[in-house]
């Protein structure tokens, strides 16, 4: 029968998908979204009044994810940043999520440990390296697992705004953003006082990982937290991230990005 699936889009249409399905084997050829662990599919319609929206069912989950490294050999560079941004933009996300819980932080916080020495040497040095393509995909694969049950953070409602208006790539949007986002984040946490000292305590974890700390017993948290948001702005500038204004994107059209950014 004739349909659309804008009629199943969350936020655009008004049906609820059955979810039939053909059986499907998942096989990703980047290590980004983690997409062969969840349960939605992302479907964009770019222009003034466009949407980035999800289609959502459990039977979405692929029947079987083959995870293989070495389809991700040659990626172009480009392609392995944007990528491997958005997975630890995933991972720190799920993390620190509200929604979080011991398990998604198990996994996040793993999925972060490969990727944060691998992010780098796979976009440059040792993009043929199958151990260390073997710890990107690692880290995509925990990022979806991570997401799907704990959820994500203003960069992903941002970048969700971004790509339903512009021709961006979702990696290189969460890319962009993720430094200038977690810096802000850190902001807020410290302005509400006790009610932020667990979130501002997990974004420290994080720094401190980051700097290859030993033992994370009595982290200094603003120190930590400080050098998260500078190793991802480091990471940003080394991995040749594409800003905003390359894509058009211009102060002006703030006001309509925050409008059509969705809860994550």
């Amino acid at each position: 029968k004739e349909d659309s699936i804008m009629n199943y889009l969350e936020g655009v249409g008004n049906k609820i998908h059955d979810g039939k399905k053909i059986p499907y084997i998942a096989v990703p050829t980047t290590s980004g979204t983690g997409s062969e662990a969840t349960k939605n599919a992302v479907i964009s319609e770019v222009g003034p009044e466009g949407f980035k929206k999800s289609l959502r069912h459990d039977n979405l989950i692929p029947n079987y994810a083959i995870i293989d490294p070495e389809l991700v050999l040659y990626s172009p560079s480009s392609v392995s940043a944007a990528c491997g941004m958005d997975a630890f933009t995933q991972l720190l996300e799920a993390y620190v999520s509200p929604r979080a819980s011991p398990i998604t932080d198990a996994l996040a916080f793993m999925g972060m440990r490969y990727v944060k020495d691998a992010i780098i040497p796979a976009c440059s040095t040792h993009a043929l390296d199958i151990g260390v393509r073997s710890a990107m995909a690692y880290g995509s694969l925990m990022s979806g697992i991570a997401l799907a049950n704990a959820g994500l953070g203003i960069v992903h409602g941002l970048a969700s705004s971004l790509g339903g208006l512009f021709e961006i790539p979702h990696g290189v949007a969460c890319g962009t953003l993720l430094a200038e986002s977690t810096k802000m984040n850190i902001t807020q946490l410290q302005k509400i006082g006790d009610a932020g000292k667990k979130g501002l305590l997990k974004h420290a974890m994080v720094g401190a990982l980051l700097a290859c700390k030993e033992g994370y017993e009595n982290v200094d948290v603003s120190y930590y937290c400080s050098i998260l948001v500078d190793t991802l702005e480091k990471w940003t500038n080394d991995l040749n991230i594409d800003r905003l204004g390359k894509y058009g994107i211009t102060i002006k059209e703030v006001d309509k990005i925050v409008e059509k950014a969705g809860l994550k």
